[in-house]
């Protein structure tokens, strides 16, 4: 069967994890990763067995040459990703908290992405893609963006290519207003949209997922709550699955992990039900693991997380 292919674009930074838990200034120690929540649902996608295409701009340095191998690695493919000799690759640092919590600590301005502007981008990055997945964060780093993210969406139509949005609310980066100004400008082309409880909340208030559906006809609207689990309302009905029961160690990435899921089973027509068990799946296995992407898991290893294949161990 012919796989899948989505594209998505967006900022990575190398990351640096702290090595205990508690107030950064107290750690003196840090392990460097790689992470961005764009680039984290292009891995997880690609783990889960969909081909990922990767748009961005990195630095021309170390650290934007960490990031490239790193992806390209991961079998994304990287030929959109242009470099920048202007502007250093960005980076941030974890806070962690007992309890898998944390806060992130940016250096991503000025950004490379500067530089990745409306006129690069042509139709031919979505060549052979089935689905493009949008981030509020690519929105947020830099105003440009915007215009950048409707060209996209304006090749996609042309093509007919279902769009995904997580709204990934970055409210350290622009306002509430801001960021609400510039979403109702993307949600009339989309087909679905994966936010958060607590950010749909932000969003629009006190309106029900019902009205906003039924206000910009976004075909399925899946919302993530976390440890009660996720909720999908499409074709006008619920359709929820209760999270699985982990200790967290890190939740940073999880979000994307349920995104790349919940779109690997869209694209390979599941079930919604089933899609949620493999996107509830997908975040709680790399909130378990310290790390913004280490813990995506593979479709094997995701089927044996939610007990649909046995692990032999021994």
């Amino acid at each position: 069967m012919k796989k899948r292919r989505i594209a998505t674009i967006g900022e990575a930074m190398v990351v640096f994890n702290p090595t205990k838990t508690g107030p950064l200034r107290f750690v003196h120690s840090f392990e460097r990763a790689v992470g961005g929540a764009e680039l984290n649902f292009a891995i997880g996608a690609a783990r889960l067995g969909l081909e990922a295409k990767w748009i961005s701009c990195l630095g021309d340095d170390e650290f934007g040459k960490v990031i490239y191998n790193f992806a390209r690695g991961e079998g994304i493919d990287v030929s959109d990703v242009n470099r920048s000799e202007r502007y250093a690759t960005s980076v941030y640092f974890k806070e962690i908290q007992e309890n898998g919590a944390g806060k992130s600590f940016y250096y991503r301005q000025p950004s490379p992405l500067l530089e990745l502007t409306v006129d690069k981008i042509s139709e031919s990055v979505l060549e052979n893609v089935d689905l493009l997945h949008i981030s509020g964060v690519y929105l947020s780093v830099c105003k440009h963006h915007i215009e950048v993210v409707r060209k996209l969406i304006d090749f996609a139509k042309k093509r007919h290519i279902p769009i995904s949005f997580d709204p990934n609310l970055r409210l350290k980066l622009w306002t509430i207003e801001e960021a609400r100004a510039v979403y109702e400008t993307i949600y009339p082309s989309v087909t679905i949209f994966l936010a958060g409880a607590e950010e749909f909340e932000w969003l629009f208030g006190s309106e029900s997922v019902e009205e906003v559906q039924a206000r910009y006809q976004m075909e399925e609207m899946v919302i993530k709550k976390g440890e009660q689990g996720a909720t999908v309302y499409a074709n006008g009905h619920w359709t929820e699955h209760e999270a699985y029961k982990i200790k967290a160690v890190d939740t940073v990435g999880a979000g994307d992990a349920f995104d790349a899921a919940y779109i690997y089973g869209y694209l390979n027509q599941e079930t919604i039900d089933e899609r949620l068990r493999l996107a509830n799946g997908a975040g709680a296995l790399v909130a378990t693991i310290k790390g913004d992407n280490e813990g995506l898991p593979s479709f094997k290893e995701l089927k044996q997380f939610i007990g649909d294949e046995q692990m032999i161990e021994r």
